[in-house]
Order: structure tokens, then C-alpha cells, then sequence
């Protein structure tokens, strides 16, 4: 299936997101971007990659910390970026990434407000995918080896870190279905069926060109 959509992806942690983005950019043949978007944004402004990952879907830091990480930064030289906090500069340079990375041709994205970021597109498709507490706690209970409490801890301050950060960058809602294009439950329908039903939306937008 030949495709020139964008497709990005806002996902509860657990419910499968990444593998859905995953496998659905392996049968469009597409680049996909999840971590690797940390890499370009780096490359592209001249901040060092440890910070993009150490701020990675997070809102913000210590005044001291962004104080003492502002010395890694380098590569923007106007004033206005200069004085920018460094959450700040990240979010940009990702922001900024995510835009370069749109403009080269069909994609998947996962996460980092990349549908805000791409919300003028006319060639985007944003998705969030969920699923019930009680699947998400199985799928990383057995991911990684957790009790179920512990599964469930680590899915609520994850959910709780995705939101906050896409709420504080974004003029949308981390979740709402009104911020995105489709909203899939991966407990309901599986990660296949998940799958089919992004690359059908994809196939009845492009014939309406």
C-alpha cells in the first residue's frame, strides 16, 4: 500500500502504541520515528542527544537543573532562544524535527505532541490509542517482570507524565478525543485490528484528494 499520509501516534502506556506504529510503518514501508526523533532533533540544533533524553515527554525541571544543563546547549545563536529555559529549547528542537521530518514524506510518529506539531497538515492522521487499566497492567506485568501493583504504578505516572507534558505544550487535551482523528482501543480490537483500521482511514483520505 502505497501511502503520502503522515500518521502520528499518542498512546496510553501499555496499550500497544508503539508497536502499532511500529508495524503499521513496516507494511506502509515508511520511516518510523519514536526514539530516533531524540537523534534528528539533537542533530539538527546542536544540543546535546543526553538532554533530549533526559527531558524526553516531560513538562519541567528544576530552575537549578535547567540552570546547570543550559552549559551543554549550543547551536542557536538569536537572544530570544538564548533565554529560553532549556525544556523550552527542547520542545522547540523537537517541535522543529518533527516538522523537517513531516516534510520529507510519509511517516509515523509516536508521541511528543508530534500532532500538534503537524496539526496544519492536511496529509496528517493523528491517532491515540488506549485500552483498560487491567490490559494495560497485563501487558507490562509480563513485559517487564512486575507485580501487578507495580505494573499499575508505573502506568499511572507514565500516563500522568504523558499528559502533563502534552497539556503544557499544546493547545489540546492529552487524551481527549476532540484532539485527535481517531481514538482506537487496542484492548477491543487488537494491535492488528488496530492496524487496519488506521491503514482504511488512510485509504479513504488519500481517495478524497
Amino acid at each position: 500500500m502505497k501511502t503520502n499520509t503522515i500518521i502520528t501516534i499518542s498512546r496510553q502506556y501499555g496499550s500497544g502504541g508503539r508497536e502499532i506504529g511500529k508495524k503499521l510503518a513496516e507494511e506502509l514501508e515508511i520511516p518510523f520515528y519514536d526514539k530516533e526523533l531524540l537523534s534528528r532533533a539533537a542533530k539538527d540544533s546542536g544540543i546535546c542527544e543526553e538532554l533530549f533524553e533526559n527531558h524526553d515527554e516531560k513538562p519541567t525541571n528544576s530552575f537549578l537543573y535547567s540552570l546547570v544543563m543550559d552549559t551543554y546547549s549550543f547551536g542557536y545563536t538569536s537572544s530570544s532562544f538564548t533565554d529560553m529555559p532549556i525544556n523550552q529549547k527542547i520542545f522547540l528542537a523537537q517541535f522543529n524535527a518533527i516538522k523537517a521530518i513531516a516534510n520529507e514524506g510519509p511517516c509515523v510518529i509516536v508521541g511528543r505532541c508530534a500532532d500538534y506539531a503537524l496539526e496544519e497538515y492536511s496529509n496528517c492522521i493523528s491517532v491515540y490509542i488506549h485500552s483498560s487499566m487491567k490490559n494495560r497492567i497485563r501487558r507490562i506485568a509480563q513485559k517487564y517482570d512486575l507485580t501487578d501493583a507495580k505494573a499499575k504504578d508505573r502506568i499511572t505516572k507514565t500516563d500522568k507524565k504523558r499528559a502533563s507534558y502534552y497539556n503544557y505544550y499544546s493547545n489540546k487535551k492529552w487524551g481527549d478525543a476532540s484532539s485527535y482523528h481517531m481514538c482506537l482501543d487496542s484492548g477491543r480490537f487488537g494491535i492488528d485490528g488496530c492496524i487496519a483500521m488506521i491503514k482504511n482511514a488512510i485509504a479513504q483520505r488519500e481517495s478524497r484528494e
